[in-house]
């Protein structure tokens, strides 16, 4: 069968924060894909862009493969696709050009792509897959390969007569374990072991055990899995960590759900296969608080390697998080860090500020919540309106001279907010300066009553106390001035 050159289209170091993080992850939703269409007789290679500098990479290798297909299908379990940024807009508009240069048909799948596949199309795109695309891909190039009509095929845009088509949708693999693992052969697995040595922290893979979320945040986009949720089985997900181990050595990993562990007894049968195939992981994961305070979650979830929760707390107001359509109350955060903090699980918080008609009470509820509370770490982004959202639909009016941020540092305000951009850049560095100005305090405490467990972190962070304090001193009169702009 033909020849398929796979690609995707996120650079790191267009992105310069991440790239700064050192903590870059394989392409698995690329991955994925190629595994499908290899196993279905298809020769794959992969161009991976992840640690490259620009688009242009891909010409020699074009030019050396002379592959008939061009895949670019972009990683739909890394939260960076969703956000459409325009730096990787950009580079997938390039990539594009390059490919039909080549005389490739060119196919993409992506979340920018399915919200906005007319732009994709007029960059010399053939055909977009919309939503989950492994199985719309092998339809698709086998009807090419057998010269068969597609009119019909679910899942594809393409041009047709001067118009564009727009298939019916399809719905999304409930069946996972169907899939083979991920072609994780393809990846340069020893590059990306490099850049994290660079970052201090244990090489990390990523695994996805389910694809979709069923809760409906209302800011939070789904244009590739949905609000279905579907789950590999335990057996499946410790076969590949048992063939990531043997073959990378690798026990640490980034479990990359939106959701972990929601199916009913699933975290309790994955702690029991691992136990039977004497795997010993250490691993992290996003979750719910609700979820968490579920009867014996945590308890399993630190008995198979959790090392550390991600929870999306967004807001210390409970009038804030009613109108997200959260689902979740200030008082569970509360509970679910205390009970993972017992078990000696690192707990960090997700935070949103910006969000309608939040107000100076709002925000002060948050930054007391993160001081009290004081998880090991926290993340804080402003509220960002994605395609196919109701919150998107709330400000759709206002997103006339910007829709998308150019890079995951952005922070630009794309809606009439209760404050200006500027305000909420430096809100987001002003609560980081007081979360860890109030570790310092902590670790200042420790040295004190317990000089025998201080270490070398602790003393770093007491010794930053002497940039934070005054700093975020100074930081909270300038938002003072800025509220008033």
């Amino acid at each position: 069968m033909s020849n398929i050159l796979f690609s995707h289209s996120y650079y790191y170091k267009l992105d310069p924060k991440q790239w700064k993080n050192k903590n870059p992850f394989p392409p698995l939703g690329t991955l994925y894909a190629a595994s499908l269409l290899r196993k279905n007789g298809f020769e794959v290679s992969l161009f991976d862009t992840n640690l490259l500098d620009s688009p242009k990479s891909i010409q020699p290798i074009l030019h050396k493969t002379k592959p008939n297909y061009l895949v670019i299908f972009d990683d739909g379990f890394n939260y960076l696709t969703k956000m459409c940024l325009t730096n990787m807009r950009e580079a997938c508009f390039e990539m594009i050009r390059y490919g039909k240069n080549h005389n490739c048909t060119v196919i993409v799948c992506s979340s920018d792509s399915t919200d906005h596949y007319k732009e994709y199309i007029e960059k010399g795109a053939d055909f977009i897959l919309q939503g989950e695309g492994e199985i719309t891909l092998l339809e698709l190039l086998k009807s090419i390969e057998e010269n068969k009509n597609f009119d019909d095929l679910q899942g594809i845009v393409f041009q047709k007569n001067d118009a564009i088509q727009v298939n019916k949708k399809r719905d999304v693999q409930q069946v996972l374990d169907e899939f083979p693992l991920p072609a994780w052969d393809l990846v340069d697995i020893e590059s990306y072991r490099k850049i994290w040595k660079q970052s201090g922290q244990e090489f990390t893979l990523n695994i996805a055990t389910t694809r979709g979320c069923p809760y409906k945040c209302n800011w939070c986009a789904k244009p590739i899995y949905g609000n279905r949720y579907n789950a590999h089985s335990p057996e499946y997900i410790v076969s590949e960590i048992a063939f990531l181990k043997a073959n990378f050595g690798v026990t640490r990993f980034w479990m990359c759900d939106d959701i972990f562990g929601l199916k009913p007894n699933w975290v309790q049968e994955f702690n029991a296969k691992l136990k039977e195939q004497n795997l010993k992981i250490s691993y992290y994961i996003q979750s719910r608080v609700d979820l968490l305070l579920k009867e014996d979650t945590i308890d399993c979830l630190a008995e198979s390697g959790l090392e550390e929760v991600w929870v999306g707390a967004e807001s210390a107001s409970q009038k804030i998080l009613d109108a997200m359509d959260k689902g979740t109350t200030v008082e569970q955060i509360y509970q679910a860090t205390a009970i993972l903090k017992s078990k000696k699980i690192r707990v960090a918080f997700f935070l949103q500020f910006g969000y309608l008609d939040e107000n100076q009470e709002d925000i002060a509820k948050t930054i007391a919540m993160v001081k009290e509370l004081m998880p090991d770490n926290i993340g804080i982004s402003v509220s960002y309106p994605l395609p196919g959202t109701k919150f998107y639909d709330k400000v759709k009016d206002d997103l006339k001279l910007k829709s998308n941020w150019t890079d995951s540092d952005d922070f630009d305000m794309m809606f009439n907010g209760t404050y200006n951009s500027n305000y909420y850049r430096k809100l987001q560095r002003f609560v980081h300066k007081e979360f860890r100005k109030q570790q310092g305090f902590q670790n200042l405490k420790l040295a004190i009553s317990n000089p025998l467990n201080f270490s070398v972190a602790h003393l770093k962070s007491v010794a930053k106390l002497g940039y934070y304090i005054p700093s975020a001193f100074f930081d909270r009169f300038f938002l003072k001035f800025l509220m008033t702009k």
